[in-house]
């Protein structure tokens, strides 16, 4: 590995553990030539499927896309950045889990619905307000309301996560 601070071309491993839930490797790496330390993390490149697009258009699946709609939604949100990054490893192993070569986008946004949910309601309804095309206020306080019957805490169930 190529030292990012001077470009040496040896570095050594200091540390290695796993990260994330397990599907990464988490490496402390110092450089030989100039001492300094820095991380890097190891996974397996599994290609995740095409994403149909309600307009039948296809491309490829885009983990970017993927975490800056949720980001967007969290936005401001009390979230700790672990449960965001959890959250985002389940729904590309659910696309991975399919086994199949092209998944539609409306599945990957009911995933994303289900993992906002179950972080925070806020972030939920404004993502849904965008996916479900809320067409207009009454549609928004429906949604509201059902969110509101489902859940007996209307406080939020993060409010002990200290994020």
């Amino acid at each position: 590995m190529k030292c990012p601070f001077c470009g040496a071309p040896e570095t050594r491993v200091v540390d290695s553990r796993l990260a994330g839930e397990g599907d990464q490797v988490r490496r402390r790496r110092e450089c030989v030539a100039c001492g300094e330390r820095f991380t890097t993390f190891e996974g397996a490149e599994i290609h995740l499927p095409r994403v149909v697009k309600r307009d039948g258009s296809r491309e490829p699946f885009s983990e970017a896309k993927l975490r800056a709609g949720m980001m967007h939604a969290l936005e401001k949100r009390p979230v700790s950045t672990d449960r965001i990054e959890a959250a985002l490893a389940r729904i590309k192993r659910r696309a991975r889990g399919q086994g199949e070569r092209e998944i539609p986008a409306r599945s990957i946004g009911e995933w994303v619905m289900e993992e906002l949910l179950a972080l925070d309601q806020v972030a939920y309804i404004r993502f849904a307000s965008v996916y479900l095309s809320f067409a207009d206020v009454r549609a928004f306080r429906e949604a509201v309301e059902r969110l509101e019957k489902q859940d007996p805490d209307p406080g939020g169930s993060d409010a002990g996560d200290g994020a």
